[in-house]
C-alpha cells in the first residue's frame, strides 16, 4: 500500500481553526461561543458562519472547564414506572431541551437517603436539580439546597424555590362530590408514611370532611402501587365507610381489582376517588374518579425556575413559589350512597 495515497486522519475542529478562518484570537472565539455578549455583532456572526462551515462540535468538557456549567440538569423521581412521572419527565425534557440543557433522570427508589446520595455524588456534573415529591427531610433538604440550585415539586421546604401542585384543594371538590351523593362517612387511604403529598392531602380532607360535620378517618400508610391495593380495599372494607379518597390512582385501581374479587360492586357497594388522573384511569372498571393535575406544566415550571437561577436574574424577579390549581374529574367510579351502608362482603 502505499502510504503517501492513505488519506489524513480527520481530528475535530477546534476553536484555534475558527480563529485561523475569522482572523481574530481564539479567546475571541471562546467568548463569541460561550459568552456571546461580551463581544460584537459583527464578530459573533463572522464566529457562527466559520463554526458552521467548519462543522464545529463544542467539547462540552472543555467548556464545563471554561464556564463552570456543565449543561446537565437533573430530575429525580421516587419511582420511574410510576405514570404520574411520565407527563413530568416530558414536561421537564421539552424545557430543558429549548434552554440548552440536557436531562438525567434518577430514579431515588422511594428513598430521601438515596436522593441525598446522589446528588453529592453527581454534584459536580450537574448545574441544579429538580427534586420530584423529594422523601428527605426538611433539614438535610435545605442543606442541599444550599451546595446545588435545586427546585422541589410537591413540597414546602422554606427557603427552597416550589412548584405545587394544589391537590389539596382538589381533596375539597372530591369531598364536596362526595357529600353531594348522600356519603357521611368517607375514608382517606393514606400513601407513603415519609411523603409530605400524602400528609397534605390527608389534613385538606379532614378539615373538608369536618365542616360537613361528617365523620372521617385514615387507613394505611400503603405504597403508593397497585399491588398495594388488595390491603387497602380490604381495609377500607373493613370500617364500613361508604366512599374513599385514595393517595393516588395507582393504589386507587388495585383496590377495584380487589373490590371486583370480593364481590363489591363500585360505585353502588363504595365509591372511589383517586389522584392524579395518570395514564390508565379513564381505562379501567370502572373509569376512576380522580383529580386531575397539570403535570407536565408542572414540569415546565420547575425547570423555568431553575434555569432563572442559574442564569443570575435579579432576587427581586426570581419567582419563590410557583401554585398550579387541580380539578375534579368525575367518571363511573363514585355514586350515590348506598341505601343500606356498613355490611362487608365476605373475603
Amino acid at each position: 500500500m502505499d502510504r503517501g495515497n492513505r488519506p489524513a486522519r480527520l481530528r475535530p475542529v477546534t476553536i484555534t481553526d475558527i480563529a485561523t478562518r475569522t482572523g481574530v484570537a481564539p479567546s475571541t472565539v471562546s467568548r463569541a461561543l460561550n459568552n456571546p455578549g461580551r463581544v460584537s455583532a459583527a464578530t459573533r456572526e463572522r464566529v457562527a458562519a466559520a463554526a458552521r462551515e467548519l462543522n464545529y462540535v463544542p467539547n462540552s468538557q472543555a467548556r464545563a472547564l471554561s464556564s463552570g456549567r456543565t449543561g446537565t440538569i437533573a430530575l429525580l423521581v421516587s419511582d420511574v414506572t410510576n405514570p404520574f412521572y411520565f407527563g413530568l419527565i416530558r414536561g421537564t425534557q421539552q424545557q430543558l431541551k429549548a434552554g440548552g440543557y440536557a436531562q438525567l433522570l434518577i430514579d431515588t427508589e422511594d428513598s430521601g437517603e438515596h436522593e441525598a446520595e446522589m446528588l453529592h455524588k453527581m454534584r459536580q456534573s450537574l448545574d441544579g436539580a429538580i427534586l420530584a415529591a423529594p422523601r428527605l427531610s426538611e433539614r438535610p433538604l435545605s442543606r442541599l439546597a444550599g451546595e446545588i440550585p435545586l427546585v422541589v415539586i410537591n413540597r414546602h421546604v422554606r427557603g427552597v424555590p416550589r412548584v405545587m401542585i394544589d391537590t389539596p384543594a382538589g381533596i375539597g371538590q372530591a369531598v364536596e362530590h362526595l357529600v353531594s351523593l348522600g356519603h357521611r362517612d368517607i375514608v382517606y387511604v393514606s400513601g407513603p408514611e415519609r411523603s409530605w403529598s400524602n400528609e397534605a392531602r390527608w389534613h385538606a380532607m379532614r378539615a373538608a370532611v369536618e365542616r360537613h360535620g361528617r365523620r372521617t378517618r385514615r387507613v394505611g400508610p400503603f405504597p403508593p402501587g397497585r399491588r398495594s391495593g388488595s390491603a387497602a380495599a380490604d381495609a377500607v372494607l373493613n370500617t364500613g365507610a361508604t366512599a374513599c379518597v385514595v393517595f393516588n390512582d395507582l393504589l386507587a385501581i388495585g383496590m377495584l381489582t380487589r373490590l371486583r374479587e370480593r364481590g363489591v360492586a363500585v360505585p353502588a357497594d363504595l365509591s372511589v376517588v383517586g389522584c392524579d388522573d395518570i395514564f390508565g384511569a379513564d381505562f379501567c372498571n370502572p373509569p376512576l374518579t380522580t383529580l386531575a393535575a397539570p403535570i407536565e406544566e408542572a414540569g415546565r415550571a420547575a425547570v423555568a425556575m431553575l434555569l432563572a437561577r442559574l442564569d443570575q436574574r435579579p432576587a427581586r424577579v426570581l419567582r419563590r413559589a410557583v401554585v398550579l390549581p387541580t380539578h375534579l374529574t368525575v367518571r363511573e367510579s363514585t355514586g350515590p350512597v348506598p341505601s343500606r351502608a356498613g355490611t362487608v362482603p365476605g373475603p
